[in-house]
């Protein structure tokens, strides 16, 4: 919930700030967690003559929740804005070893209110948490949001297009890189259509690193004067950078390569593999189950429409269940999605799927073809 806060509502808070203190966008760099993979960010405000210097964290959560995990898959998750010491802030991020770089806004003294009493009463018990959406409303949106409702007569952030602009996907894909290419495989996997659509300058904000850059560029609407002073380094990177992660891709390849030799092999000297078709297809309808739980009985906006169901199909369970006994036409059916994932993996299109989709498929089709034989002997 963002609050523009009422004149009478601001006075009974008594809040106000020196004609020499500043508001600033502090942006950090990623860390060793997977959850901070793609930064964060929070908002400064000093005040010197006061004694004032604090910070707004809109990504705070209490791993303590009660049914943490099941709210996080649910897309329930409660997260609250904390504040802080800047002091106190800067000693976290020094222990991660993480950059953080700080950007002053170009604010006048009512419009530096009108952030620090909104923040303020955001920070009230009642109005703290909110409901976390990864693309949508998370730490670097909310800061977005709540600067551009402070400034009196301005308009910062409106929507336009951005060329050669990135989707969701994309601007995802470029934040793991090649250190947590089995993170990104994963989140590939469970995203849906949504995130293909490409992003306007408002959408690419949800990324903290993003919106330092937009910030460091974007001029106030009918003016040439941009509102952020140029980017500030406050603290170094330290932390010790992360081993290149073994590539997916080529470990599917190779379990590709490793499945038709055993099914060869199987054949040729007439022995049994049914116990690792009962794995494999079990395994895929537990993928399966998860990519439609998100899409249909989750919360997040991310995971609908999810077309990665074509090869992780619920039709497994069958498989698993009856693995030598199986219809034929549902064999087929099946064979028929598969290779419709992999040309939708080639083409991307409707939706980006991951390109380890296509050793997988693969892997599906040469077990399920050994099935269709199997039956016509």
């Amino acid at each position: 919930m963002l609050l523009l806060v009422p004149a009478a509502q601001a006075q009974q808070l008594q809040l106000r700030l020196d004609s020499t203190a500043y508001a600033a966008v502090l942006t950090c760099g990623p860390g060793n967690d997977f959850y901070t993979t793609f930064g964060h960010s929070a908002i400064r405000i000093c005040d010197s003559a006061s004694g004032l210097d604090v910070v707004y964290n809109y990504g705070t959560f209490d791993f303590n929740t009660s049914n943490f995990y099941w709210k996080f898959a649910c897309g329930n998750l409660k997260y609250c804005l904390s504040r802080t010491s800047f002091s106190h802030f800067m000693e976290e991020y020094i222990y991660e070893g993480r950059a953080v770089c700080q950007q002053r806004l170009r604010l006048s003294n009512q419009e530096l209110n009108n952030l620090f009493v909104a923040l303020e009463t955001n920070y009230l018990p009642q109005f703290r948490f909110y409901t976390y959406d990864f693309l949508r409303d998370n730490c670097a949106t909310r800061v977005r949001d709540m600067v551009n409702n402070s400034l009196a007569h301005r308009q910062l952030f409106v929507p336009c297009e951005v060329a050669d602009a990135k989707s969701y996907r994309d601007l995802l894909r470029d934040a793991t890189g090649r250190n947590l290419m089995w993170w990104q495989v994963g989140i590939d996997m469970l995203l849906g259509m949504r995130c293909d659509t490409k992003c306007n300058n408002l959408q690419y904000m949800f990324s903290p690193i993003e919106m330092m850059r937009q910030l460091d560029s974007t001029h106030v609407v009918g003016t040439n004067e941009c509102l952020a002073e140029p980017v500030e380094q406050l603290l170094e990177e330290s932390r010790p950078p992360l081993s290149p992660s073994v590539s997916p891709l080529w470990v599917f390849w190779a379990l590709l390569a490793a499945v038709v030799a055993l099914t060869i092999l199987a054949r040729v000297y007439r022995f049994g593999i049914t116990w690792f078709d009962v794995i494999l297809f079990s395994v895929v309808f537990l993928a399966s189950a998860l990519m439609l739980f998100l899409w249909l009985a989750s919360s997040h906006y991310c995971t609908k429409i999810n077309f990665n169901v074509l090869w992780a199909s619920p039709l497994f369970l069958y498989f698993a269940i009856r693995p030598n006994r199986s219809p034929k036409w549902l064999i087929v059916a099946q064979i028929v999605l598969l290779f419709i994932a992999i040309l939708m993996t080639i083409i991307a299109w409707p939706q980006q799927l991951p390109t380890v989709v296509i050793p997988i498929s693969l892997i599906l089709i040469v077990r399920l073809a050994d099935k269709l034989i199997n039956r016509n002997i």
